[in-house]
């Protein structure tokens, strides 16, 4: 009876000690997580994670501690290790949303645009009525351009929050992208509206209205972003040339002007002021709007002055009769990145002025080399053009090379056609050459150019 008391009594002892040693485990771990979060309000990362750490080291299988120590590594910077930790704290509780968001945002910063809407999904696959994580999963789809995805969530976002203007932005993005021009402006005006100083936002409205021909809207939002960002000489060049655009040409010199002495350093500037001037000088033959076009563009040293500035200068010392001068300035905005592909064309017409053709090819090869993206009937005509000089300077070969590539681009004229055959005819190639007639006569069975030319072939 006695033993059986004493072995009570231990037990009894053993049972307190337990329970003691598992309160005082509590107790700290909750007092490391209190001084992680005090260390994190005074912005002392390293006393966070050392404490976040003791806390993960009294209790491993703690979500709480892993997603805070996950969210100051996001905070220093230390994406891999936030990754780890958030990945650890949304596994040991599937159900929490917090470490799916985090877990969005850190793939998001480290690009990972699609796995970072499998995260945010997964969160609202819990909870769909957060406008705040909907529009980053819109965001996310956005950037992996799913624009199909995007809208409807963006929708979604602005009947849970319709004060939301980057919502309403990112719709307007969204829109535009499908060219559902109306609509687009429609969403963003509303995020202007919200937000008078979102300037993404105007910017977009004001490409928009670009896109759908309506300038003078577009200068009125030009005109809001210079108000807004007085520091950025950008923006008055923009609203500049804008002015100029809409025949407003007084406005535009004048903002322009004012930008110059605002910004007297900004080589930027007097492009854009150049660039006025001469297309001035060029409608009104108006010699003072020359010399002043001149003026602004000599303003700029040669030595760092942009492509796109030595090919206006160029124009201007063209259209005052200096050709030499001209094309010393076509040759360095040639070589000076970025380059102005209008550059080579300038250049290629002054070598064809002096009989250089081969030269002239060459130049416009390397203007068709840069402008490859440019709308299609552009492209066709320079392809064109430097067939044509290829078989000028007696190489059918090349001139077949170019002549297909524009074919290759969309339905083909029949003029394109005879001249695509013509070319594989001198490079002896007669099968291709009649091929090519056959095509053309199967899509234009009466035209004479072709039928006149197998008469010449047969």
């Amino acid at each position: 009876m006695k033993r059986l008391a004493i072995g009570v009594l231990l037990a009894v002892a053993m049972a307190g000690v337990f329970l003691y040693t598992g309160v005082t485990r509590d107790t700290e771990y909750r007092r490391l997580v209190a001084a992680g979060d005090d260390a994190l309000g005074q912005d002392r990362i390293f006393l966070a994670l050392e404490a976040f750490s003791g806390a993960i080291a009294l209790k491993s299988e703690s979500m709480l501690a892993y997603l805070k120590r996950g969210e100051t590594y996001h905070r220093w910077g230390d994406l891999a290790a936030a990754m780890r930790d958030l990945t650890r704290a949304s596994a040991l509780a599937p159900g929490a949303t917090r470490p799916l968001e985090r877990l969005g945002d850190v793939s998001q910063e480290l690009g990972h645009h699609e796995e970072a809407a499998r995260h945010y999904a997964a969160y609202v696959a819990l909870d769909d009525r957060t406008p705040r994580v909907l529009y980053k999963l819109a965001l996310a789809h956005h950037r992996s351009r799913r624009t199909t995805r995007t809208i409807p969530l963006l929708r979604q976002v602005i009947e849970l929050a319709p004060m939301m203007p980057e919502a309403h932005y990112l719709l307007g993005i969204g829109l535009w992208d499908q060219r559902r021009f109306a609509k687009a402006i429609e969403a963003l005006t509303e995020a202007v509206t919200l937000s008078p100083g979102f300037t993404a936002a105007r910017e977009a409205l004001s490409g928009v209205f670009a896109a759908e021909g309506h300038l003078d809207k577009q200068v009125e939002q030009l005109e809001a972003l210079a108000a807004l960002e007085t520091d950025r000489p950008a923006r008055d060049v923009d609203l500049g040339l804008a002015y100029a655009r809409i025949g407003r040409t007084d406005m535009a010199v004048l903002a322009l002007g004012r930008a110059a002495e605002e910004h007297p350093e900004q080589p930027l500037v007097y492009t854009a002021l150049g660039r006025v001037w001469l297309d001035i000088a060029r409608t009104t033959d108006d010699r003072i709007a020359l010399s002043k076009s001149l003026g602004a563009l000599q303003s700029i040293p040669m030595a760092t002055a942009s492509s796109e500035a030595l090919t206006l200068l160029a124009r201007a010392l063209l259209l005052a009769g200096e050709v030499e001068n001209a094309v010393a300035a076509l040759e360095l905005a040639t070589a000076r990145f970025p380059l102005d592909p209008s550059a080579f064309v300038e250049l290629a017409d002054l070598a064809l002025h002096e009989g250089d053709t081969a030269r002239a090819r060459q130049l416009l090869i390397a203007h068709d080399a840069l402008t490859a993206n440019e709308p299609i009937g552009s492209r066709v005509a320079r392809l064109t053009r430097i067939a044509d000089l290829s078989l000028e300077l007696d190489d059918p070969a090349d001139a077949v090379v170019r002549f297909r590539q524009a074919r290759a681009l969309g339905e083909p004229s029949t003029r394109l056609l005879v001249r695509l055959a013509d070319a594989e005819w001198r490079t002896g190639d007669r099968a291709a050459a009649r091929l090519v007639i056959a095509d053309g006569l199967a899509q234009s069975p009466r035209d004479r150019s072709l039928l006149a030319l197998q008469r010449r072939f047969d």
